[in-house]
């Protein structure tokens, strides 16, 4: 497996799914941090000209975000796991870590096979044709040149672009973008697929071909991350649920369990606001 941190100190047991495939993503007493800017501080030195004082006073100040605390999981093949919480609770985070995006501050995160990060803002070039983008895309997934052409037509046909292919991404709609970027995500058959709020995108008829293709690699003893704020999309595309809460992994379980847990929390917390 690749590791992209050192583990420093042995983490609880994560929970294990013995009628599954072997392991292919290991989370062990993960923790996150960043840096945020924000915010004035004066410097009080009086020996800067006075354009540069003011410029000085506009300086953003350091804050450190704890976006995820001590987060411990196996994954295995075949698997469908979704991940909910409030915004902010360090979902997106938490994927973008796994896809090795971001360092770990602690812990250790280990996969087998490729991990493939999508998402609706992901980036494309936009001043590149989208026959392009599904060029440097596919290559980018490590599939060889003999394989991306093999894909091609079929990336173009699932995108549902048309025509549009030939022109800058720039000239695509928001959902034609969302479209082509999980076209091109999904075309190398990734080891871990990690979605992030990406079936929100497009109409009936795409959602539908979008849990296909999840479908198929599931089939082909893939495993899926899916993040959403759709319960609905998370019961009909999941066999279990993480569900983090201010960073820390509250309940990882049953989708029917672990989401009626989560949503009485959250009719609480109205109820509570009402008072």
């Amino acid at each position: 497996m690749a590791e992209h941190t050192p583990p420093t100190e042995a983490a609880p047991a994560a929970t294990t799914t013995p009628d599954k495939g072997r392991p292919v993503l290991v989370v062990d007493d993960v923790h996150l941090k960043y840096k945020t800017f924000g915010g004035k501080r004066r410097t009080g030195s009086s020996r800067l000209p006075g354009w540069a004082r003011g410029f000085s006073q506009g300086v953003g100040a350091v804050d450190v975000v704890h976006a995820v605390k001590g987060v411990s999981f196996v994954a295995h093949h075949g698997e469908s796991i979704g991940l909910i919480g409030h915004n902010g609770s360090g979902k997106s985070t938490l994927l973008r870590a796994v896809a090795g995006a971001m360092p770990v501050t602690s812990g250790a995160i280990y996969t087998d096979g490729v991990a493939s990060l999508l998402g609706v803002s992901g980036a494309l070039i936009k001043n590149l044709s989208g026959e392009r983008n599904i060029i440097l895309g596919c290559l980018a997934l490590g599939l060889k040149p003999d394989e991306v052409a093999a894909h091609y037509e079929e990336v173009v046909e699932f995108a549902d672009i048309g025509d549009f292919v030939r022109l800058p991404m720039e000239a695509y709609s928001s959902g034609m973008g969302a479209r082509l970027r999980f076209a091109i995500s999904t075309a190398a058959s990734p080891d871990i697929l990690m979605i992030d709020e990406a079936l929100a995108t497009g109409d009936a008829s795409f959602k539908a071909r979008s849990q296909r293709r999840i479908d198929e690699i599931r089939a082909r003893a893939g495993t899926v991350l899916l993040v959403s704020h759709s319960m609905g999309t998370i019961k009909e595309t999941c066999d279990r649920v993480l569900w983090l809460d201010s960073g820390v992994l509250r309940a990882d379980g049953k989708p029917d369990e672990v989401i009626e847990a989560y949503m009485e929390t959250q009719r609480a917390k109205v109820e509570a606001s009402k008072k």
